[in-house]
């Protein structure tokens, strides 16, 4: 269990780091170019989305493959909704972590009266896109359509203002400041495009989501790889709502490139990590969204 934890995270983390190397992110992935609409990866039976490091390798995939959906499934979920995986088709391998508390380190906590210790275990699974299956229900292959700019913005706008944060407009710096625990961007104006005024005020949001009073994360010092990790984090964050939103990802600080190499050769579970950390703070700030579609 031990070795195929370890040569999965040596796996994804070497893939990450050669695409990091040449210049691509994975996060940020050639939407225009490819097939399926701007989103987040589905799993076709139950309709959730994948989260953490799963975008980044269903992400890789669609790209490598030239999919036009983004709905996976395992090979008995193609079956149970009465398709099959066409013979001969590679799946994809994702992962599930997760901890426990083993039964025998139950007893021995409680004889010695402490917390048990818990034990991380990471499980593969393998998923096929629905275009390698067939049979499958006309609704889950036909493609997704993309949102429109007229959509896009009014609900991002919604989101960010949903959620409640202070954001100050003005200057010309974006950043997010944790003691007085408030946002800075620059206004709209300062921007090429109108929708990067949007992208940008996602990756300060997802540094936002990192303060003590939310998922306590947000650690300060420039230039430290503990501050390289949490613009990673933001990053993804950034990404994975612009994906959810239906607005095509880009990078916002491609200058911490080198130092997020630095830190993911120095430890092959950072990317996992980082990707878990962005799909929560993602996850944060759209349940602001969520629980004002409940109110109305």
């Amino acid at each position: 269990m031990s070795m195929d934890r370890g040569s999965l995270y040596a796996e994804v983390t070497e893939r990450v780091i050669a695409q990091l190397e040449a210049g691509r992110l994975p996060w940020v992935q050639p939407w225009d170019s490819g097939k399926a609409a701007t989103g987040l990866p589905r799993n076709a039976g139950t309709g959730r989305c994948y989260s953490g490091i799963n975008v980044l390798i269903l992400w890789a995939t669609l790209f490598e493959k030239g999919y036009g959906v983004q709905r996976w499934l395992t090979y008995r979920q193609a079956q149970a909704l009465g398709g099959q995986v066409r013979r001969g088709e590679q799946g994809t391998t994702i992962c599930y972590a997760d901890r426990f508390i083993p039964k025998d380190e139950q007893a021995k906590a409680h004889d010695e009266a402490r917390e048990a210790r818990q034990v991380a275990f990471l499980k593969r699974f393998t998923v096929f896109n629905v275009e390698q299956c067939e049979g499958l229900p006309a609704d889950l292959t036909a493609p997704t359509a993309p949102a429109g700019i007229e959509d896009m913005i009014p609900r991002a706008r919604h989101l960010i203002t949903a959620t409640g944060a202070r954001i100050v407009i003005g200057g010309e710096l974006a950043f997010y400041a944790p003691g007085p625990d408030c946002i800075h961007v620059p206004p709209p104006s300062a921007y090429y495009e109108r929708i990067n005024w949007y992208r940008t005020a996602f990756h300060e949001l997802g540094h936002w989501t990192g303060h003590k009073s939310r998922l306590d994360r947000f650690v300060e010092g420039h230039g430290t790889p503990s501050y390289a990790r949490e613009e990673l984090c933001a990053e993804m964050a950034s990404a994975f709502l612009c994906a959810e939103l239906g607005i095509a990802p880009t990078v916002r600080h491609a200058d911490y490139i080198g130092s997020w190499l630095a830190v993911l050769r120095e430890d092959n579970r950072a990317i996992f990590r980082a990707a878990s950390q962005a799909s929560k703070a993602a996850d944060h700030i759209l349940s602001f969204e969520r629980a004002g579609e409940a109110v109305s």
